[in-house]
């Protein structure tokens, strides 16, 4: 990792007045949570595109395929949050704002009390017919709720769009910010990637990433974003 790099995003980071973290994936790996594309990820060697299994017709046309998959691969209630996440909770809780793809709630349970989780977030439990909030245990029990209708868990699923509240709370923060720091994501997701779109032009930008994102105007520093988290 460029050290001289590191000096300067530490600068940025302790001038800037409103930072603003946009996270993914990359952030959780390190507390045991699998990224979606990588040759570990939950996509992998998946029996059918992961656009049909996690997407509004499958879990309300087969939702046993649905149940089983998001069981299997998605739920790690044992995860505990990392120093990444720690770390950013302490400088937003002082200063700045998270916006995440994560939807694990690791950041919640940091203490973050300054987020968006833009995708929504797996232990937001309901049925989808009477509205009625479940927890993740009584979702462990199955799919099908008293009343008849299907248990879901409260992430944007293929063919849904994303809250409005998310996108207009995310748009202001980014709006205002002064500094946006990307980590742990590949950035190729949209709308989420189109939010450094409502970046001021005076805003300062930074990817920490295993690798370079495709986004112009971006400082980089390429490597493990828990190297940098830790000098800080």
């Amino acid at each position: 990792m460029d050290q001289q790099l590191l000096q300067e995003f530490k600068a940025d980071l302790s001038a800037a007045r409103h930072p603003v973290f946009l996270t993914g994936a990359g952030v959780s790996t390190h507390s045991g949570i699998p990224d979606y594309r990588s040759k570990t990820g939950i996509y992998n060697g998946v029996s059918e595109p992961p656009e049909t299994i996690l997407s509004e017709d499958t879990l309300f046309n087969r939702p046993e395929l649905f149940y089983s998959f998001v069981m299997q691969n998605m739920y790690f209630p044992e995860a505990k949050p990392n120093l990444i996440h720690e770390k950013i909770a302490a400088i937003c809780n002082e200063k700045g704002y998270l916006v995440t793809q994560n939807i694990d709630t690791l950041d919640a349970k940091a203490g973050n009390r300054h987020i968006t989780e833009f995708h929504g977030n797996l232990y937001d439990i309901y049925c989808s017919k009477c509205h009625k909030q479940l927890t993740y245990e009584d979702y462990a029990k199955g799919y099908r709720h008293e009343c008849g209708g299907i248990i879901r868990p409260g992430i944007v699923l293929y063919g849904e769009g994303i809250s409005p509240d998310n996108i207009s709370n995310s748009v202001n923060h980014i709006a205002n910010s002064d500094m946006v720091i990307i980590v742990g994501t590949s950035f190729v997701v949209y709308p989420f990637a189109g939010l450094l779109n409502y970046a001021p032009a005076s805003a300062k930008l930074w990817a920490l990433n295993l690798t370079e994102i495709p986004a112009a105007g971006i400082k980089q520093l390429t490597g493990d974003a828990l190297d940098v988290f830790k000098q800080l």
